[in-house]
């Protein structure tokens, strides 16, 4: 897939437990985030899942949705629809990309 000259692509990262199958090929989670640089919208997303499926399925969670203003609605639809055991991972790789778009964004 080519991306548009207005995407940037962000990461954010977390610790996971180490009871976590993640843990055990990786050292940490990461998410990477396509976003339109302007706006904060999410236009694809990547992450270091053990399985496919499973990083498909945070895409379809995150796809869509605007980094900056929906991240209480994001959090919201990972604590309800992904009960994996890295969700609290998720969520604050998530919440540290974010906050790593909200230091780079254009004023």
């Amino acid at each position: 897939m080519i991306y548009p000259k207005n995407t940037i692509y962000i990461t954010g990262t977390a610790k996971v437990a180490a009871n976590d199958p993640i843990s055990a090929i990786y050292d940490m989670f990461f998410v990477g985030i396509i976003l339109e640089k302007d706006n904060g919208n999410i236009v694809d997303v990547t992450c270091n899942m053990v399985r496919d499926v499973t990083s498909d399925f945070i895409k379809s969670i995150l796809v869509g949705y605007n980094l900056e203003n929906d991240i209480e609605i994001i959090v919201e639809e990972i604590k309800e629809r992904f009960l994996g055991i890295a969700q609290k991972a998720v969520i604050a790789a998530v919440k540290d990309a974010r906050n790593k778009y909200l230091m780079a964004k254009p004023n």
